[in-house]
C-alpha cells in the first residue's frame, strides 16, 4: 500500500514538473511567433483601409494599431511615414524592422504585423446569388465558399458551376469550380483563395421545359444527370390523358435547327430541351 502511494506521488510530481516546464517555455517564447503565424499570408497584400496591429518585441512603446491610408502609407513612431500598401504582412515587418535597425533605434528589432480588419481588398459576387454585390476580404486567407456565404449563398436558380476571374502573378486568371465537389473528400483544394479584384460569377442553372399532358407544365431546373423520367416526375407526372408513347424531345442542334427525338425514359436531358407529352388517342 505504501509502495503504491509512493509511485502515485512520483507520477504526480513528474506531471507537475512537465507542465511547469511547458508553461515556462510558452511564457518565454517570443510574442512574434503567435502573431506572425496569424499574419502568415503569402499572397495577401495590404491595401487602403486595412487595420493592422504592429508590435516590436520588448519595445511596448512602439506598439501601434493603425489603418492603412488611401496612399498605402502608415505613420510609425520614430520612422514617420512608411509605405506598406501592396506588401504582404511579412514584407511590411521587414520594412519596419530595417528602418528601426538602420536608424539605430533598435539593435535587433523583431517586428510583428497582424491584420485585424481587412477593408482594402474586395471581391465582386455576381449572378445567381441571394445578395450580389462587392464584399471585403474580411480575413487574410479567404476562400470561395467564405465569400459565397457572405453573399447569402447561391440562389435556387443558380448553377453548380461557379466561375472566378481575376489576376494571378500579373496574368489573367479564370477558373471554373464545380461547387458540389468542393465538399467531397478531396475537394478542399478546389476551394480557391481569393485576391483583390476577383469576380465570382454564378450562372443561371440549366433549364428543361415540359409541356403537354403533365401535371405541372413549365420550365424547371435540370439536376445533375437528370433523365427524361426524372424530369417528368419533377413536373408531377403525366395526366390521365397523357401517354409515354407520345413523349418527344425537341432539341436544338449545333446548326441551330431543332430536331424531334423519341427518347428513352432513362436518357439524360440537356439544357434547353423541350419535353412534350401528347394526349392518348384511347
Amino acid at each position: 500500500m505504501n509502495r503504491n502511494k509512493f509511485l502515485t506521488g512520483l507520477a504526480i510530481a513528474a506531471f507537475s514538473l512537465s507542465f511547469a516546464g511547458t508553461h515556462a517555455m510558452a511564457q518565454t517564447a517570443s510574442p512574434k511567433t503567435a502573431s506572425a503565424a496569424a499574419a502568415d499570408t503569402k499572397d495577401y497584400q495590404l491595401g487602403p483601409g486595412d487595420v493592422i496591429r504592429i508590435t516590436v518585441f520588448q519595445n511596448p512603446d512602439l506598439a501601434l494599431e493603425t489603418r492603412v491610408s488611401e496612399s498605402g502609407v502608415i505613420s510609425f513612431p520614430l520612422l514617420g511615414p512608411v509605405k506598406i500598401g501592396g506588401l504582404t504582412p511579412r514584407q511590411a515587418e521587414k520594412v519596419i524592422a530595417d528602418g528601426l535597425r538602420d536608424g539605430n533605434f533598435v539593435k535587433q528589432p523583431q517586428v510583428s504585423v497582424l491584420v485585424t480588419q481587412v477593408r482594402g481588398n474586395q471581391v465582386s459576387v455576381l449572378g445567381q446569388v441571394n445578395r450580389p454585390g462587392r464584399f471585403p476580404i474580411e480575413v487574410a486567407d479567404m476562400h470561395l465558399t467564405d465569400m459565397l456565404a457572405n453573399a447569402g449563398g447561391i440562389a435556387v436558380t443558380g448553377a453548380d458551376i461557379v466561375t472566378v476571374v481575376g489576376t494571378r502573378n500579373g496574368q489573367p486568371f479564370r477558373e471554373e469550380i464545380d461547387l458540389p465537389t468542393v465538399f467531397g473528400a478531396q475537394g478542399r483544394a478546389k476551394d480557391i483563395a481569393l485576391q483583390n479584384g476577383d469576380v465570382i460569377w454564378v450562372d443561371r442553372a440549366p433549364i428543361v421545359y415540359i409541356y403537354g399532358e403533365v401535371q405541372r407544365p413549365g420550365a424547371m431546373r435540370i439536376d445533375r444527370d437528370m433523365t427524361v423520367l426524372q424530369a417528368l416526375a419533377a413536373g408531377g407526372g403525366l395526366t390521365l390523358r397523357g401517354t409515354e408513347k407520345g413523349i418527344t424531345v425537341h432539341r436544338k442542334g449545333a446548326d441551330g435547327k431543332t430536331e424531334v427525338l423519341k427518347p428513352a425514359m432513362d436518357e439524360t436531358v440537356r439544357p434547353g430541351d423541350v419535353v412534350y407529352v401528347k394526349e392518348s388517342l384511347f
